[in-house]
């Protein structure tokens, strides 16, 4: 379904609703037979696949919404990439040592993956920083 819409929307189109429509019935059945053969949940494995399951089935329009607004992204990768070096540092040293360090952390973080996403390099933007003339976004 991906494919299906990043194709259309290349292409500077919507994507075909029939071929939707298809794609999103195969869906609701794939979500509807595993979530059959997982109720018993006999271990912990088969109890998160039904957890997965039940959400699937209960959140569709939330997990599908890539299809009909293009603001929306098919994965959540960004967000991910933004969290992991926290997370990181976190696993590697047990904690951030201070409330004022961790902030700072964050303050840094949160600057260079703006300016990632803002297709500015991380490095040249912490040169300007340092030097006294920081890059900025442009507003929205």
């Amino acid at each position: 379904m991906n494919r299906l819409v990043a194709d259309a929307r290349t292409a500077g189109q919507t994507p075909d609703p029939q071929q939707v429509a298809r794609y999103q019935h195969m869906l609701r059945s794939a979500v509807v037979l595993g979530a059959q053969a997982t109720a018993a949940r006999a271990s912990k494995l088969e109890r998160k696949y039904h957890a997965l399951f039940v959400r699937l089935r209960d959140r569709r329009d939330d997990y599908l919404r890539f299809v009909t607004d293009p603001a929306v992204p098919f994965d959540n990768n960004a967000a991910e990439q933004t969290i992991r070096m926290p997370k990181l540092r976190i696993k590697v040293s047990g904690s951030m040592r201070t409330t004022t360090g961790a902030e700072h952390f964050a303050a840094i973080r949160s600057y260079t993956a703006t300016a990632t996403r803002q297709g500015i390099d991380t490095l040249d933007a912490l040169i300007q920083a340092a030097t006294g003339n920081p890059w900025t976004p442009a507003p929205a």
